[in-house]
């Protein structure tokens, strides 16, 4: 089966961190990705990594595509780094409004992430690809899941070309999204975000801080394990692997693998799902 998949990183913190990434991204690359994407911290707290991060990648085989927040930044700060990664020849931007850094008060010139995306297509046209966040079980911040999706829907209204989801177990929640950004007249891609279980206090603690829900069948099992490692990534790769080939009898337009700068937790995925090299 062909279906598009991509990879995040986030920028090491180190040397040896940076000297992983390379290695990781050239196994990775194996699997025929569309993009990587790179993360970008609250108020650009990782811009110097990031676009590190960025020029060491960009001018491999494979398209990369930096993640760029607004909150707490300028339009003069936000359009060198589009002027920047115009002259680098990059074609695809993750846009998001990003959290608040601790201790800043005021939310910037571009408060939210409809407003950046618009602040793109105004300053660069066309050059960019935009992808956006959507939340299938929403955004922990969002009023009502009607609020959520209306904002996703603006998002596109304002010139995103797809957008990639928050991580999730619950495949019905995902195809509940959908459903209504579709009611909504809008068709664009929505992307699957998928994170592979391989430590149950990270991915307690992701979850807990990003509003992502872990069912109560998945603590408990992971709970039961303990300390034995190899019994939760065995039990986690079983758990997403299944959530996946759902994701994909249901018509899912891509999966886009959160894969913590680690190689072997996609790849068993990638090549499990027969996704390698399509």
């Amino acid at each position: 089966m062909t279906l598009p998949i991509s990879f995040e990183f986030f920028p090491p913190k180190t040397d040896i961190g940076a000297s992983k990434l390379l290695t990781v991204h050239e196994e990775l690359s194996q699997l025929n990705p569309e993009f990587f994407s790179v993360t970008y911290g609250a108020g650009g707290s990782t811009r110097d990594r990031t676009l590190s991060t960025i020029d060491a990648l960009r001018n491999k085989a494979v398209p990369v595509a930096p993640h760029l927040s607004c909150v707490g930044d300028t339009r003069e700060k936000l359009g060198d780094l589009l002027q920047r990664y115009q002259g680098q020849g990059i074609r695809r931007l993750v846009a998001l409004r990003g959290d608040l850094p601790s201790g800043q008060v005021g939310w910037g010139e571009l408060p939210y992430a409809v407003d950046l995306v618009r602040f793109i297509r105004e300053t660069t046209g066309d050059h960019f690809s935009i992808e956006v966040a959507a939340y299938p079980e929403m955004h922990p911040q969002a009023a009502s899941f009607r609020q959520d999706v209306h904002n996703l829907v603006a998002k596109f209204d304002a010139g995103a070309d797809s957008a990639i989801t928050q991580f999730f177990f619950n495949a019905e929640s995902y195809f509940h999204l959908v459903e209504q950004v579709q009611k909504a007249g809008v068709f664009k891609p929505i992307i699957p975000g998928i994170m592979p279980i391989t430590n149950a206090s990270n991915l307690i603690r992701f979850s807990d801080s990003c509003g992502a829900d872990v069912p109560r069948w998945i603590r408990k099992q992971l709970a039961d394990y303990g300390d034995d490692s190899a019994s939760i990534q065995a039990f986690g790769h079983d758990v997403v692997a299944k959530l996946c080939e759902r994701l994909m009898q249901g018509g899912a337009p891509g999966l886009h693998f959160y894969t913590m700068n680690q190689t072997q937790p996609t790849v068993a995925l990638v090549e499990e799902l027969g996704l390698a090299g399509c």
